[in-house]
């Protein structure tokens, strides 16, 4: 099985919450990217216990963000 076929076999739509590198993986980003984002407050977390969880939710919300964003800086 390749690295691309094992990804989308481990892709679960139903999860409501990812772990950091599966946000970084879900937005085709590197690891350290992410934590960048976490750090800088632009995509929240949710720690349980000694680990955080990424809220889909937050990614998607990202994700429409950056892209109105873009569009403003389209029509300016």
């Amino acid at each position: 099985m390749h690295k691309a076929d094992a990804n989308r076999a481990d892709f679960d739509p139903s999860l409501l919450a990812v772990t950091v590198e599966e946000a970084a993986r879900r937005l085709s980003i590197g690891r350290t990217t992410m934590y960048g984002l976490i750090r800088d407050g632009a995509v929240p977390t949710v720690p349980f216990g000694r680990s955080r969880r990424v809220p889909v939710q937050a990614l998607v919300d990202y994700l429409t963000q950056r892209m109105q964003t873009r569009s403003n800086h389209a029509a300016a």
